[in-house]
């Protein structure tokens, strides 16, 4: 395995209590068939999806 699948799988590992189960599962699975750009922007996408969430929920 590459040296950028493995840098990649650490980082989504620490986000792994922030994510769904099958969103985890996703993201790991498109680094690990040689996609990580698709899926480092994927994880930027949920990530900035659940701070706009937590920013509105704190609002209200």
């Amino acid at each position: 395995m590459s040296n950028t699948k493995l840098i990649f799988l650490r980082e989504l590992r620490k986000y792994k209590d922030h994510l769904m189960k099958q969103q985890f599962k996703t993201l790991r699975g498109q680094v690990l068939s040689g996609d990580c750009e698709g899926a480092k922007k994927g994880l930027e996408k949920i990530l900035n999806r659940r701070m706009q969430h937590e920013h509105t929920k704190n609002i209200c």
